[in-house]
């Protein structure tokens, strides 16, 4: 499963809202985020789907590249992930005011 999530974001704060995501994911959900420089690997489940895979930045993009949870959860995972990137992509919306799940 492949999302590729364009931006208009300086490179930074596109990574420190990333970051912010990681938290949340982590803090609300359990699910697992790992930081390898610039590189996020990500695994846990939320409710019943599987998510596991990697974020990673190019310019003007955020790309998450992972396993596909199969036909059943695929569009469910996918809107997931979207929806959360566009909230936490959002330039409207101030990092602080980003939730972390705590």
């Amino acid at each position: 499963m492949k999302i590729e999530y364009p931006h208009k974001l300086p490179e930074q704060e596109a990574k420190e809202r990333i970051r912010a995501l990681g938290e949340y994911l982590i803090n609300r959900h359990g699910i697992g985020v790992t930081w390898n420089g610039d590189k996020a690997t990500i695994r846990g489940k939320y409710m019943v789907v599987s998510i596991e895979g990697t974020v990673t930045f190019q310019p003007g993009v955020v790309l998450f590249e992972g396993k596909d949870p199969g036909f059943l959860w695929r569009g469910k995972a996918k809107d997931y992930l979207t929806a959360k990137l566009t909230k936490y992509m959002n330039p409207e919306t101030e990092l602080a005011q980003l939730p972390r799940g705590a």
